[in-house]
C-alpha cells in the first residue's frame, strides 16, 4: 500500500498548523513548523487568501495527515460516515477515532500516530487475546487492547507503562497490566483532534 515517506514536518507547514505527526519534538523549538510557519516551496512565504473551496480541500487534506490515511481510504470512511445514522461530521471522525492504531495512540503506546501504527504493524498488540497487526482494524466497545506477553519486557513499553497519558473519556488503561478497553464510543466533545468536520463533508456534498 502507498505512504507518504517525505517529511512529516512539510505537511504540517502545507496545512499551517501543527499535526503533531513527530510526537514529542513537535512541543520543542525544534519543530519545523515554530521555525518557518510558511508553506514549503518557493512561493511559500508569500500570503494567498483561499477560496471556500480551498479551505474544504485543506481540512480534508489536514484531518488525512493527521490521521494517516490515504485518499481511497479517507473517501470510504466518509461514505461509511455518510450512511450511518446521526450527524455526517462526527460519524466521520468516530470512524477514524477508533481505528486500532489511533486507540492505541490515544493509549500511550507511541509518542506519535504513526510509531502507533508501526507498532502495530509490528504484532505487539492483542486484541480480545488475539494478535491483530492491521493498523485500520476498527475496535469496538468492550474491546481490550493489550501488549503481547512477548512485548512488555522491552524497554519501550516499560516506559510507555511507567508514564500513562491521560485518556479520553471512552477509553480506559490499566498500565500495570498494559492494557486498555474501549469503554464507549468517542463522542465529539471527546475528540480534541482540531479539525473542522463541517468543511469536510460540504467539500464531499458538491
Amino acid at each position: 500500500m502507498a505512504r507518504y515517506t517525505g517529511a512529516s514536518c512539510r505537511l504540517c507547514r502545507r496545512e499551517g498548523a501543527k499535526l503533531f505527526l513527530k510526537g514529542d519534538r513537535c512541543y520543542t523549538d525544534k519543530c519545523a513548523f515554530v521555525r518557518r510557519s510558511y508553506a514549503p516551496g518557493q512561493h511559500g512565504a508569500s500570503k494567498k487568501k483561499l477560496s471556500n473551496y480551498g479551505m474544504q480541500l485543506r481540512e480534508k487534506q489536514k484531518a488525512k495527515r493527521i490521521y494517516g490515511v490515504l485518499e481511497k481510504q479517507f473517501s470510504k470512511y466518509y461514505e461509511k460516515a455518510d450512511k450511518m445514522r446521526g450527524i455526517t461530521g462526527e460519524n466521520l471522525l468516530m470512524l477514524l477515532e477508533m481505528r486500532l492504531d489511533n486507540a492505541v495512540f490515544r493509549l500511550g503506546y507511541g509518542a506519535s500516530r504513526t510509531e502507533a501504527r508501526q507498532l502495530v504493524n509490528h504484532g505487539h498488540f492483542l486484541v480480545n487475546g488475539k494478535k491483530v497487526d492491521i493498523a485500520s482494524y476498527k475496535v469496538s466497545v468492550n474491546d481490550v487492547i493489550a501488549v503481547s506477553e512477548k512485548s512488555r519486557g522491552t524497554e519501550k513499553f516499560k516506559v510507555f507503562a511507567e508514564n500513562p497519558k491521560t485518556l479520553p473519556k471512552w477509553i480506559m488503561s490499566t498500565p500495570e497490566n498494559f492494557e486498555g478497553k474501549i469503554i464507549a464510543m468517542p463522542a465529539r466533545e471527546d475528540i480534541d483532534t482540531a479539525i473542522n468536520e463541517t468543511l469536510i463533508v460540504e467539500l464531499y456534498s458538491k
